[in-house]
């Protein structure tokens, strides 16, 4: 995992100097540079595959060309064979992958390309630049002059006049613009059979995990004891002898001792850490400034992350997490009360083309700040399609019937009775904190404080404790006040 910035026209060293030392913590391990009168590409690298030979940029056996990128690309190997008896490859790493196949098939060898990533490519003054189907990997622009300015992270545009987000699915190229090259649609249900589903989940989604084990470095599992994040753990036991899992929590909290439950059975190298409510307060600056967003759950969300992502940095680079789960298999609870499959449906795939923007952003910004890289099993793009085809029958809830019924069931045997069949928590929740934030804004605000407040900004502003995340956030930030984030049109 790495940080990348580039700019697309004339520059000024000053800039990008700056602007890539705010990166650093993607990519502590290594920096590479280009640059000419056309073009700048900056790399911050964090180093998984090839640890020795993979410093970016790369470039192709011509050297006209280049690429820098912040993901992994997880059938690098097969496409490589493909391609070896046509091209040179210089490196062991998988990114050099994607710089061959642009090559040979422009900006169609995004369709070939199975993983998370944001990536540039230099083409003879010319830029390509995309981000991955699903928006795992973060990418904004801005523009300042005549140049235009992307990056992994915001605050690494801090002196571009206008902001936007990178929308996922998507390539830019020089001249020309962006141009959409994937969007999640509604699918035809194509499975109707309980246990050929059970099935098929149980061999796609083993076969999404074994993929995000490939790793020249220790690879770990956040396991908080809820159904997905054992599932993967699961899975990631069936490939691995020596499994590192990681637990947070207050004291007491219910995540805590389901995770030890499971950890037990798997038989885990299993480490934990238990904070307390003033390590949040004291973190609370922190959290905000990489995560980027006042959001108030997505903020709440963030700080359980922040703290095992802390701890799982004294053992291990590469973690997997259970992400995804909830939106693919109607794991949320609201989601009970939408009776019509139809609707249901289109409320799922909206979910799904939300969570570049929150779930996604969390566990990108909170790994990335300790400088570990984390992997998401249930977004592989393959599994994600396969999903939407299962019927809202064998996932829905109902009063007889608990949310995620059909994953649960495809992986019963997998794991003890009481976390197979737990009860979904949110994290926050599960780790014990849900109301301190709540309880500190309460305080700190009176309700006509809050209402002219709200009127001070043009930002939706929805309840106290998000005012009192708000105002780190401006604090930090007072220059993304016009951030846009990009819209995603559902055609389904």
């Amino acid at each position: 995992m790495c940080g990348i910035f580039v700019i697309d026209g004339k520059h000024r060293q000053l800039q990008f100097d700056k602007s890539c030392k705010s990166l650093i913590h993607r990519g502590p391990d290594d920096f590479g540079s280009f640059f000419d009168e056309k073009a700048v590409l900056l790399h911050t690298r964090l180093s998984i595959i090839d640890l020795d030979g993979g410093k970016q940029p790369i470039f192709n056996e011509k050297a006209d060309k280049c690429i820098i990128c912040n993901g992994e690309i997880y059938n690098y190997t097969e496409l490589k064979n493909e391609l070896k008896n046509n091209h040179r490859f210089s490196t062991k790493s998988d990114s050099e992958i994607i710089l061959h196949l642009y090559e040979d098939f422009g900006h169609n060898c995004l369709q070939m390309l199975n993983g998370m990533f944001a990536f540039a490519i230099y083409d003879n003054g010319n830029l390509f630049i995309a981000r991955d189907r699903l928006g795992i990997k973060p990418l904004y622009y801005g523009y300042i002059d005549n140049s235009i300015v992307f990056a992994s992270e915001l605050k690494s545009l801090k002196m571009c006049f206008r902001i936007y987000e990178f929308p996922p699915g998507h390539y830019y190229i020089s001249k020309k613009g962006f141009e959409g090259y994937y969007k999640v649609c509604g699918a035809e249900e194509e499975y109707f059979d309980e246990e050929e589903v059970s099935s098929l989940i149980r061999e796609k989604l083993s076969e999404s995990v074994k993929k995000r084990m490939m790793s020249d470095v220790p690879v770990g599992v956040f396991l908080s004891g809820g159904v997905d994040s054992s599932i993967i753990a699961a899975l990631m036991k069936e490939n691995s002898d020596r499994l590192y899992s990681f637990s947070v929590g207050i004291e007491g909290s219910e995540d805590l001792t389901a995770a030890r439950v499971v950890a037990k059975y798997l038989e885990t190298e299993h480490y934990e850490y238990v904070f307390t409510e003033s390590e949040m307060v004291d973190i609370i600056d922190e959290v905000i400034y990489y995560l980027e967003s006042f959001d108030a759950p997505l903020v709440r969300s963030a700080i359980p992350n922040f703290f095992v992502s802390k701890l799982a940095k004294k053992y291990v680079k590469v973690v997997l997490t259970g992400e995804g789960a909830d939106e693919l298999f109607c794991g949320y609870n609201y989601l009970k009360m939408i009776k019509n499959d139809k609707h249901l449906k289109r409320e799922t795939l909206r979910l799904i083309h939300s969570l570049h923007n929150i779930n996604l952003q969390r566990t990108d910004r909170m790994t990335m700040a300790h400088s570990i890289e984390a992997r998401v099993p249930f977004l592989d793009h393959e599994f994600v399609e396969f999903a939407l085809k299962i019927p809202m029958s064998l996932k829905k809830a109902n009063d007889n019937r608990i949310e995620k019924y059909i994953l649960r069931k495809a992986f019963e045997s997998y794991l003890p009775y009481e976390i197979i069949w737990r009860e979904k928590l949110k994290f926050s929740e599960g780790t014990g904190f849900e109301g301190l934030f709540k309880k500190i804004s309460e305080k700190r605000f009176s309700d006509t404080e809050f209402l002219n407040e709200k009127r001070k900004t043009s930002m939706n502003i929805r309840s106290k404790d998000e005012l009192f995340f708000y105002k780190i956030y401006h604090k930090l930030f007072s220059y993304l006040e016009d951030f846009r984030l990009s819209g995603v049109t559902l055609d389904f």
